[in-house]
């Protein structure tokens, strides 16, 4: 009788740990999206002009019509060849991933738009919080990031190369590295 209720004992054992092997599993592929990649995710549009659908499919109306090659948007669902995008304004909808980019940039505090004319996202000579300040960018600047250390971006805006706190852009994730 005792060695029978060792067994149970041990199978039950073994099945929590495999029911939490499983629940490990699935969360961590939550956060992947069937191609693989992270979701949500940073990229660039690829093209001046692409559309914004309503559906994940050319059959799909068209809601937007982006202007801006390498305007960053936020991939945060994937559907066969389509993925889902929101962009720095809040606007979602379904755009052909072959009109994406991984390159990565960002925009300047674009929460800080109309606040006033004093307000600014300091670019800095080096990524500390006293370096000198090189460039004073509005918010809805757009800048190319080259790397993120998680605190500090590389950027480049108008021809000016600087580190940006990464709290004050969109386009990069707070804690988020990447060269």
């Amino acid at each position: 009788m005792r060695g029978k209720i060792l067994k149970s004992c041990a199978a039950f054992a073994i099945g929590l740990m495999m029911a939490g092997a499983t629940a490990d599993l699935a969360a961590a592929q939550a956060a992947k999206g069937p191609s693989g990649l992270p979701l949500p995710r940073f990229v660039t549009l690829k093209s001046k002009r692409v559309n914004l659908r309503v559906g994940p499919s050319g059959d799909y109306a068209v809601s937007w019509l982006y202007l801006k090659q390498g305007l960053p948007v936020e991939i945060i669902q994937e559907y066969d060849n389509w993925r889902r995008v929101r962009d720095a304004d809040g606007t979602e909808g379904w755009v052909n991933q072959s009109l994406l980019s991984g390159q990565r940039s960002a925009i300047a505090a674009p929460w800080m738009k109309g606040k006033g004319k004093a307000v600014f996202v300091n670019m800095r000579r080096d990524a500390q919080p006293s370096s000198t300040v090189i460039a004073k960018l509005q918010p809805g600047v757009m800048m190319n990031i080259r790397e993120c250390t998680g605190d500090w971006c590389l950027a480049t805006a108008d021809g000016t190369e600087g580190w940006v706190a990464q709290s004050e852009i969109w386009g990069a994730y707070p804690g988020e590295a990447f060269k």
